[in-house]
Order: structure tokens, then C-alpha cells, then sequence
């Protein structure tokens, strides 16, 4: 594909020293501030990040969308910043705006919807690629800020507690076959599928069928999810987390009921992110409960497309 790990590593390293903004941000994740919250078998951490609210508080509504410019398309880019090819379709970018220690956003030179089916083997080639990275697609109304333009997430390994919770948890073996393995999370406060591939076609050809089996709502041009994706061991290890809604009832309410937190890969992944500091301070682990529950699908509904898994021959 045209790039390894040193290859994104050379590019960090360059940017953050030839581009300010970049290096300042870099630099005030040392002072974020985080607190864990325990479940038993895993735990939730909680980030205060305020270089986040641009992306927690995006506007990603159509006429908002139409009305700025687009920051992933090459000709907008800040002088500063640089990329790294990815194949013919991709370039890997230093995000700005960091959650990770090393952070980047893998957008398309060309502009073209946020959308997973076609492109869920370049995720995975990703993964493949620079493995000591993970891997994460945010849906188009799952988290994404830029929905309007086909990207993938990077963030270093071992910042997602997932990977090492997947261990740890109880998992269903619903679906194997040689090369793949699908288990069902359902004690995890959010519902999700984990594919466990050696095969790449085994675990494309797999998650097209899963996705036939999601909702798509009417105005919608896929179905609600959240993807994350890492490479260990000449395996894959894919979480998909269907979605029921884009952001939680606390996100809109006023007064002490708001927390402005927009849930995406990272905060389903295990870490949440409140760019203001009074949402880090209250949040209690019952909030992290009720929003997980009320983004992610349903128990009724989760087992009503294991079964469906099941079926398949």
C-alpha cells in the first residue's frame, strides 16, 4: 500500500515540528485530565479534552455542511499541514485537534460521502499496515465531523481499553468459519459484534451480510455504526457497534441535565471525551450508563440480528 509505521511516524515527527497549532495541541494533552470509573471486568475512562469541543459540538446538519468549507479536502488544508499517500485513494494527516499521543485522520484526496461498505477492506488493509496504530470509522451520524467526507481515524495501541477488555468480557460465539470468528458483547453496557479474522475476504464478506441486517433509517444513506479495528498477531480484531442514535438526550437537555458529549469510535471504544471541564467533573457513572445504552442498539434488537447471524450457512 505505500506506507508503514515509521513512514507515519517520520510525518508526525516533521509536522509537529513545522506546524505550530499542532505542536501546541500535542502539548496541552499532557495536562488533560482523566478519572475512571470501574464495572467490574472493565472500567471507562473519562478525558477532559477542551480541544475536542470543535469536534463534540459540530454542526452536521445538511445546511451547516453546505455552508463551510470542507477541512478534509486537500485544496483547504492549512499550509502547514502534510500527508503521507496511502495507496492511490488516501492520505494520512496529523490530526490537529488530538485525542491520542499520536492521532491522524486518513481522508480520501477525493470528496465523497462518509460511507463504510465499500471501504471496509481499506480499513482493514490500515489496520494491516501501520499495526501499531488502531484503527476507527465514525458513521456519518455517529461522531463524524466531517460527513461529507470519506475518512478513516488512527490513534496509537493500548489507549483503547477495549483491546484489552475483549479478554476479559463474556462473549458469545455466534458465527465461525475458517479464517473468522464473530462473538456477540452483550455485558459490556453497549451491544456490539466482535470479528476476530485471519481472512480479510472472510471478514469483508462477513461484515456486508452484518450490514444488511442493521436499520437504515429513511433519510439515511447507511446504517448507524461505529467501527474500531486493530491488527495483532496476523489477526484482525473488528468491533462493530451499531447504533440507535446520534447523540444522547443529555446532550441537548439544559440547564444541570446537559453534558455535552457527543459519542463516538473513542468514547465506545472505552474512553470518554467532555471538552468542558464541569461535564468531567459531574459525570457520574449512572450518566455513563444511561448514554451508552441509549446510543447503542437495544438487547431486543441485538438478539434479534443474532439470530439472524446464526442463520447464515
Amino acid at each position: 500500500m505505500g506506507i508503514l509505521s515509521q513512514d507515519i511516524k517520520a510525518l508526525f515527527t516533521d509536522q509537529l515540528e513545522n506546524w505550530p497549532q499542532a505542536k501546541a495541541n500535542y502539548e496541552a494533552l499532557k495536562n488533560v485530565k482523566s478519572k475512571d470509573f470501574d464495572f467490574g471486568k472493565y472500567s471507562i475512562r473519562v478525558q477532559f479534552n477542551p480541544a475536542r469541543i470543535q469536534s463534540s459540538a459540530a454542526k452536521v446538519d445538511a445546511k451547516s455542511i453546505q455552508e463551510r468549507k470542507c477541512f478534509l479536502c486537500p485544496a483547504n488544508l492549512p499550509s502547514e499541514q502534510k500527508g503521507a499517500p496511502f495507496g492511490s485513494a488516501y492520505q494520512v494527516l496529523v490530526n490537529p485537534f488530538p485525542i491520542f499521543p499520536e492521532h491522524f485522520t486518513i481522508p480520501t484526496y477525493q470528496h465523497t460521502d462518509q460511507l463504510i461498505l465499500d471501504r471496509f477492506g481499506d480499513m482493514l488493509d490500515l489496520a494491516r499496515e501501520i499495526d501499531d496504530n488502531t484503527i476507527f470509522y465514525n458513521g456519518p451520524k455517529c461522531g463524524a465531523s466531517a460527513p461529507d467526507h470519506a475518512h478513516f481515524q488512527a490513534g496509537v495501541k493500548v489507549f483503547f481499553p477495549i483491546e484489552k477488555d475483549i479478554n476479559r468480557i463474556s462473549k458469545e460465539t455466534i458465527y465461525s468459519k475458517e479464517g473468522i470468528t464473530v462473538y456477540a458483547i452483550t455485558e459490556y453496557l453497549r451491544n456490539f459484534f466482535l470479528l476476530q479474522a485471519s481472512d480479510k475476504d472472510q471478514a469483508v464478506s462477513f461484515f456486508k451480510q452484518l450490514y444488511t441486517m442493521l436499520d437504515m433509517k429513511d433519510d439515511d444513506k447507511e446504517p448507524m455504526m461505529n467501527i474500531v479495528a486493530w491488527y495483532e498477531q496476523n489477526e484482525w480484531y473488528i468491533a462493530v457497534f451499531p447504533r440507535a442514535k446520534h447523540r444522547p438526550d443529555c446532550f441537548y437537555a439544559e440547564g444541570d441535565d446537559n453534558l455535552l458529549i457527543s459519542p463516538a469510535s473513542v468514547d465506545l471504544g472505552g474512553v470518554f471525551i467532555t471538552p468542558l471541564e464541569k461535564d468531567f467533573l459531574k459525570i457520574t457513572e449512572k450518566d455513563i450508563e444511561t448514554i451508552l445504552k441509549e446510543i447503542c442498539i437495544d438487547d431486543t434488537k441485538m438478539q434479534s440480528i443474532i439470530q439472524e447471524i446464526k442463520k447464515i450457512q
